[in-house]
């Protein structure tokens, strides 16, 4: 995944406060539940020093976030009196914790949140469609298609006198308005690099718009088999679909152009030594996490991102950092690629390479 969306984040000296935080409401006592388990979390944030003024930053935030009722969980950065970064997920985090430290502990974030791919959706009938796009930054667009022709938009009534005229009258205006809503769609998804189409709605309207849509944005193009409008559960969840796929092929083509390189001794290395000292000199194209947050790895950090080592003599030495700060290893490792530009993919438990821990595949070897 792409990560120049951190980098202001790491613009701040810290200590840096990191929530991830439960708001579901399932239950008739749910907002108190949900202010119980905050409660929980700002002690925990109280018991490790956090920065007073910090701390009331994230307060306000979750406060607000808890009166408005807006989402089920959500992830807060915070540093220097201020929140740096927030996320609203559509579910409650894998698990709630709240931390203080040298650095934010973005990887259990990064690891939910997955690569953003670009993606279009399109919901059409017969007298245009509406269009929404996501951008690979984030970036949401939203554009309404009217058709130009209007009438007749509907087939007459069998047995009518005027019956064939009418019915072809309404295919001809049916095709006029899908070619416009393919043209647009075809416009829309080259302007976002949409990686995944999905096109749902009235049956007749989706049929004319495919057979108008380009050829290389039919073959990202998914159907879906119901007139779901937007909002639908179904299109939801065929979108949900589609992207995790796309995910999972991500993972699959890195894990095994990683397995190749290293076993030609090339562009690769693996385990956190050859690793620290690949990212510290901006070798790193995509760096391989496993998704462990409790892992125990340990490294030495200095005030630039490049300033990553496994022992702080090294730091001190060859750095002159006077005095190396002890910091998680993946939150380290990201903050060092986040600088130099490099993409991360942090490979599920289950999934290949689910030993490595830790590895990166390089742009050139040293």
């Amino acid at each position: 995944m792409e990560l120049s969306f951190l980098k202001t984040l790491y613009q701040h000296p810290g200590p840096y406060v990191s929530v991830y935080a439960d708001l579901t409401r399932t239950t008739e006592d749910a907002s108190k539940a949900a202010e119980l388990r905050w409660r929980a979390l700002r002690a925990e944030l109280e018991a490790q020093h956090a920065p007073k003024a910090t701390l009331r930053a994230v307060e306000r935030t979750i406060d607000e976030e808890m009166a408005e009722r807006r989402s089920e969980g959500l992830v807060v950065f915070a540093a220097d009196g201020e929140v740096l970064h927030t996320d609203r997920l559509p579910g409650p985090p894998r698990s709630t914790h709240a931390c203080v430290a040298p650095l934010p502990h973005v990887v259990p974030y990064l690891a939910d949140r997955g690569d953003q791919f670009p993606h279009l959706t399109a919901i059409v009938d017969r007298r245009g469609g509406t269009i929404d796009c996501v951008h690979a930054d984030g970036r949401r667009e939203h554009i309404e298609v009217q058709g130009d022709e209007d009438y007749p938009i509907r087939k007459v009534k069998a047995g009518d006198w005027n019956q064939s005229r009418f019915q072809r009258s309404s295919e001809n205006v049916w095709k006029a308005n899908a070619k416009k809503v393919a043209h647009k769609i075809d416009r829309v998804a080259e302007r976002c690099g949409a990686e995944a189409v999905l096109i749902a709605g009235d049956t007749r309207a989706r049929t004319a718009v495919l057979d108008e849509i380009s050829e290389p944005v039919l073959e990202r193009t998914v159907e879906v088999d119901k007139n779901a409008g937007a909002g639908h559960p179904d299109l939801r969840a065929e979108l949900d679909r589609v992207l995790k796929l796309k995910t999972t092929e991500r993972v699959m083509a890195v894990a095994e152009r990683f397995d190749r390189e290293l076993a030609n001794g090339q562009r690769a290395v693996a385990g956190l030594p050859a690793t620290v000292r690949a990212v510290r000199q901006g070798q790193v194209e995509t760096l391989i996490l496993d998704d462990d947050p409790e892992s125990p790895a340990r490294l030495w950090i200095g005030p630039d991102p490049a300033q990553v080592a496994a022992d702080p003599d090294e730091l001190r030495t060859e750095f002159g950092v006077d005095d190396p700060t002890p910091e998680r290893a993946d939150a380290a490792l990201v903050r060092a690629l986040t600088a130099t530009d490099g993409d991360l993919v942090v490979l599920p438990a289950d999934g290949p390479n689910a030993n490595l821990h830790v590895g990166a595949v390089l742009r050139y070897t040293a």
